[in-house]
């Protein structure tokens, strides 16, 4: 599970693909990005997205849990809301 909060921009993005490749290591059944924090998120978190959904594999499922309408609406204007499983709390995630 990794945990993202406040804004998701160039200078936190390092960050977050940190937490992605540490999670990547254990070899996760799923992946569970808990998002209601996150208040803004810019091309360079979308392209950590996309790194987190290459690294995973096809065989991964990604989770964004609580995600709030901006953050939403750039998963969804930039189609990588049909990459992944957008569920509002953590009790929604398989297990």
């Amino acid at each position: 599970m990794v945990t993202v909060s406040g804004d998701l921009d160039a200078s936190s993005a390092a960050i977050f693909k940190s937490e992605v490749e540490k999670a990547a290591e254990s070899k996760p059944s799923k992946l569970v990005l808990m998002m209601s924090g996150l208040e803004y998120m810019a091309s360079a978190g979308l392209r950590v997205l996309i790194f987190a959904k290459q690294k995973m594999g096809a065989n991964v499922d990604i989770y964004v849990v609580g995600a709030q309408e901006m953050v939403l609406d750039t998963l969804e204007k930039t189609g990588f809301d049909q990459g992944v499983i957008i569920v509002d709390d953590y009790s929604q995630v398989a297990a």
